[in-house]
């Protein structure tokens, strides 16, 4: 099983870097958000300049561009697994799934091999994000400020919160993939998904100017419980306006993943069963 994982992984990623359209259009959308919505959003003008009164509202970090980057992590760590479940169906579409299912590869292999190239993408999209928000700094333009020093654990951290995130989205769209024949279907069911959550957690909004009610919701969103291990260890300000550790955030996270991972491998196990 394991061969048979590793040869498909590889052959995932090889017809990946045949396509680097596709990586191509896949960094216009975090780049639009941090050149463009990020810029724009200067919320510490509405406090007048003054940082200190500003910094409450963000969460102890020094600016809201630098909040909003550590959100725009999360946020394409979600967003670019959309993409994988839609090969799936158009695999099947073309009949490229139904040569591989007849193959001696299991079930298990088949799905595996599609998570872990799938995987990859979105997990090295969310750290360029952050490289390019704090690049944007050296060019004149608002950057990423990172004013705590990061060591082997808070680097070991920050890694576990994405690569988490990424696997967990991309193990339930794989599985609705699987489960799905026409891409309109999987567009509408992934949207229903997708939106929701990512429009109810704290990645983009400064925590401060949240309602008490829109709070609660997002203290359990899992995109949020990844932000947040993000910033406690991007910003040295930061422990002070959070209730938990960053441990805590990524056990909460391996929780919503465990769910996630669970419910994925059911759709999955259903789908790629033998037709009678």
């Amino acid at each position: 099983m394991i061969r048979e994982t590793l040869a498909l992984t590889k052959r995932e990623l090889l017809r990946l870097g045949r396509n680097p359209q596709a990586i191509v259009t896949s960094l216009l959308l975090p780049i639009l958000y941090l050149v463009l919505f990020g810029q724009a959003f200067n919320f510490g003008n509405l406090f007048g300049g003054d940082s200190a009164a500003f910094v409450p509202f963000v969460r102890g970090a020094p600016t809201y561009f630098s909040y909003f980057s550590a959100g725009m992590a999360g946020f394409v760590a979600v967003t670019a697994t959309l993409f994988i479940g839609a090969n799936v169906i158009f695999d099947k579409l073309f009949g490229i799934l139904k040569r591989i299912a007849s193959t001696p590869a299991s079930a298990a292999s088949i799905f595996g091999s599609r998570l872990i190239a799938g995987s990859i993408q979105p997990i090295g999209l969310a750290f360029l994000v952050l490289g390019l928000a704090y690049a944007l700094g050296h060019l004149g333009l608002s950057g990423l400020q990172v004013t705590a020093a990061i060591g082997p654990v808070a680097a070991v951290q920050i890694v576990l919160a994405v690569v988490i995130l990424s696997v967990m989205f991309a193990a339930l769209f794989l599985a609705i993939g699987f489960s799905i024949e026409q891409p309109q279907t999987y567009f509408a069911v992934v949207n229903a998904i997708n939106l929701p959550v990512l429009l109810t957690s704290a990645a983009l909004y400064p925590w401060g100017i949240l309602p008490g009610w829109f709070k609660t919701l997002a203290s359990y969103n899992p995109i949020t419980l990844a932000v947040e291990v993000i910033r406690l260890d991007l910003f040295a300000g930061a422990p002070q306006y959070y209730p938990e550790s960053a441990w805590v955030y990524l056990l909460g996270l391996l929780g919503w993943a465990a769910a996630m991972i669970l419910i994925a491998t059911l759709l999955a196990r259903r789908a790629l069963a033998p037709r009678q």
